[in-house]
């Protein structure tokens, strides 16, 4: 008998993303159950066999699921959930005929959100950052990867690199950082963007890693930000810090971004709306994840990444929120799964597996997360739906009653 202090049962299915544990692709589990030991997955089965396999300790937390879906905790690959001021004037712009580009040639753009950042103190960004938080997790968000990028100074982007770690220890959501100080180049280094890639590789890198603030590097390479050769320059200086890549790429034009993080072995190339397709066959071969934002295609109006071409090639996609004050004002989830679906023609056992599995992969964290298997962390959401398709096909309300992280309820009666 294993022992459990959680128990979850009266689920319609459980959705554990392990196709080994149950039917289809997802491993789905016909009136399933689940136990957990120490924030840990110890038993997920039918029902009808909990009380032969599981011993319930004294005091064990049983759940009861009402009738609804369990399935794992979402993993959102790519947030800038941390800045401070607001750029509504911009949406505004935009629906009146402005570029993204144009908005960002007359001051607007990620250099507004730099000008608030950077006069916005640590702890002001804790603040504001924690309803946001709030939002992530009742809509199912459970691992968090949150960006630096908004301050471009050394001083700015480690202020923001230390809001993101004190804000892990204030809430529940798990947040895993990452240095983007080659987000823009700022106007102090305007016209000599070498110059600026010198001073993130010289100066910025080290006091990152001395500090031990993030765990991953990202540049945005594209065209009128970083070159190719920049951002192998930047990724590559990362890595000797042990710094994994995961970056923007090919975004606005084909530049060639995927290509290069299939030459570096990246974790996960962003964006990739103007990717080829033979690049991604070099991504796909080299283990690199193609993690699409369409909340931010959706917000400024472009094409969708072709993720159907790209899923031909074999290669893992995961999904992500992009949330960010600029292009893709939105945190939810489920609702990214309804734009992959409904606009990106991915199958909805492909959108799920996007933002959790392949979302965890995304960050070199599948051993831990992603999926409902004995062993892995206990990450858990409840979902009162008919079944696991609602997610994605009953869109604009959020689905998730209850949230569990490392065993232990943290959103919901």
């Amino acid at each position: 008998m294993l022992p459990a202090d959680l128990v979850v049962t009266n689920l319609a299915e459980l959705v554990t993303c392990e196709p080994a544990l149950g039917e289809g692709p997802l491993g789905v589990i016909t009136r399933g159950a689940l136990a957990a030991h120490g924030g840990r997955i110890v038993w997920v089965g039918p029902e009808s066999r909990l009380d032969a396999e599981v011993a319930a300790a004294l005091g064990a937390r049983r759940l009861d699921a009402g009738g609804g879906v369990g399935l794992p905790g979402f993993v959102d690959s790519h947030s800038h959930l941390i800045f401070a001021g607001s750029r509504e004037e911009e949406y505004a712009l935009r629906a009146s005929g402005a570029t993204y580009r144009e908005i960002a040639a007359a001051g607007g753009g990620i250099l507004s959100t730099v000008r608030a950042t950077r006069a916005a103190s640590v702890d002001a960004l804790v603040e504001l950052a924690l309803p946001r938080l709030a939002t992530v997790l009742a809509h199912g968000t459970t691992t968090l990867e949150v960006k630096s990028g908004y301050g471009l100074t050394t001083p700015d982007e480690l202020k923001m690199l230390d809001a993101a770690h004190r804000l892990g220890a204030l809430q529940p959501v798990a947040l895993h950082a990452t240095f983007c100080g080659a987000h823009e180049v700022p106007p102090e280094f305007k016209g000599r963007t070498d110059a600026y890639v010198d001073h993130v590789v010289r100066e910025m890198l080290p006091a990152v890693a001395e500090r031990r603030l993030a765990e991953y590097v990202d540049v945005f390479c594209d065209e009128g930000v970083f070159s190719v050769a920049q951002a192998r320059r930047i990724l590559e200086a990362g890595a000797r810090y042990g710094l994994r890549a995961k970056f923007h790429a090919d975004e606005f034009v084909s530049l060639g971004g995927a290509a290069l993080a299939a030459e570096l072995g990246a974790l996960s190339a962003d964006h990739l709306l103007k990717s080829r397709v033979e690049d991604v066959v070099r991504m796909k071969a080299a283990g690199v994840t193609a993690a699409l934002l369409p909340g931010t295609a959706f917000f400024l109006g472009l094409p969708y990444a072709p993720a159907r071409k790209f899923l031909e090639t074999g290669v893992r996609v995961a999904l992500a929120s992009d949330f960010n004050p600029g292009s893709a004002m939105g945190p939810n989830l489920q609702l990214v799964m309804t734009m992959a679906v409904s606009q990106m023609t991915m199958s909805p056992e492909e959108a799920l597996l996007g933002v959790t599995l392949h979302g965890a992969y995304a960050m070199g964290l599948e051993a831990e997360l992603g999926s409902l298997r004995p062993g892995k962390q206990c990450d858990l959401l409840l979902a009162q739906v008919p079944n696991w398709r609602y997610l994605s096909y009953l869109y604009g309300v959020n689905h998730v009653s209850r949230v569990v992280k490392r065993g232990r309820l943290v959103c919901g009666q």
